[in-house]
């Protein structure tokens, strides 16, 4: 598995039973604080082979930074972050790579090992499904709102919180439950990454607005405006296949909101969504929620209800 369908990562057989699924990401700061930076970095690295259905097994660091903007303290600091992020997950960073650049970068290449018939792809979702989001949206417009002191250092919290939070016990529960499709929001938002899904999978979709789970200063900052680029970004790309209906601006933007470290988006049959939901409570994973289903198209098209 390559790039044909925007899969989170990629997959190489290795035997008939063992292939290896591999993804690498990294990023500049989205916190002033360098020790959860690192750890949202790591997070994030893990999410998508978690996204496949894969274990992750090792890590390699990815770290650019000069001693001309960053501190060593604080350079030790988003290393620590990581490195307790990936002891979380039990899995070892085993080596890296360093670099000088007078911004800072941080993250992870991630390999993990799957049976080649269990990989969960972004191409399986069947009309009818069910759409499951298992992290709350709107952490692009809070840390956004951050870098400009527009909002209170307890929202950032919530936020981080968010973000540094591991998709193993999502990941976890769908593998126990079985699900046709699933993928992390990231960069492109909600929108954007059901999208992928809904292209791959040849189907179309519905989404319910007020279901989805949502940090509420979120909602908050955007009816002021408040949205990072790949926000707005993301938002133009997505008109041309979104019925938005008269869903309220604030909550367009908070859809299309760039995440960092976002949830997972699982397309799960209807009658095994009650179990997924149970099984993703008994993992901890508190905020998920159905949001929409799967329907039989037109390819790609989203409407918002």
């Amino acid at each position: 598995m390559g790039f044909d369908t925007a899969d989170d990562a990629g997959v190489f057989r290795l035997t008939e039973d063992i292939a290896i699924v591999q993804t690498v990401d990294l990023f500049p700061p989205v916190l002033d604080d360098p020790y959860w930076y690192g750890a949202v970095a790591a997070a994030n690295s893990l999410s998508d082979i978690y996204a496949m259905g894969a274990k992750p097994i090792t890590a390699l660091n990815i770290f650019a930074f000069s001693e001309k903007t960053l501190p060593a303290e604080m350079a030790a600091e988003i290393l620590r972050g990581g490195a307790d992020k990936a002891r979380e997950a039990e899995v070892p960073i085993i080596g890296g790579h360093s670099l000088r650049d007078v911004e800072p970068k941080y993250g992870m290449c991630v390999t993990g090992i799957v049976h080649p018939n269990k990989v969960i792809t972004n191409a399986g979702a069947r009309p009818g499904d069910l759409l499951v989001l298992t992290k709350p949206l709107g952490t692009g417009i809070i840390t956004t709102a951050g870098k400009f002191d527009k909002t209170t250092p307890d929202v950032i919290e919530q936020a981080t919180q968010v973000m540094a939070a591991l998709n193993r016990g999502a990941s976890e529960a769908m593998l126990r439950v079985g699900v046709h499709a699933a993928t992390d929001i990231t960069g492109f938002g909600l929108m954007g990454h059901l999208m992928e899904i809904l292209k791959a999978s040849r189907v179309g979709a519905v989404v319910r607005w007020r279901s989805v789970p949502v940090i509420e200063a979120a909602l908050e900052l955007a009816s002021k405006g408040v949205a990072p680029g790949g926000t707005l970004s993301n938002q133009a790309q997505v008109l041309e296949y979104a019925d938005w209906g008269d869903t309220p601006e604030e909550v367009n933007l908070v859809l299309c909101d760039a995440q960092t470290s976002g949830g997972l988006l699982i397309s799960v049959p209807p009658d095994r969504a009650d179990e997924l939901m149970a099984e993703l409570e008994r993992e901890g994973v508190s905020n998920a929620a159905v949001i929409g289903e799967i329907t039989h198209g037109p390819t790609g098209a989203v409407k918002v209800v």
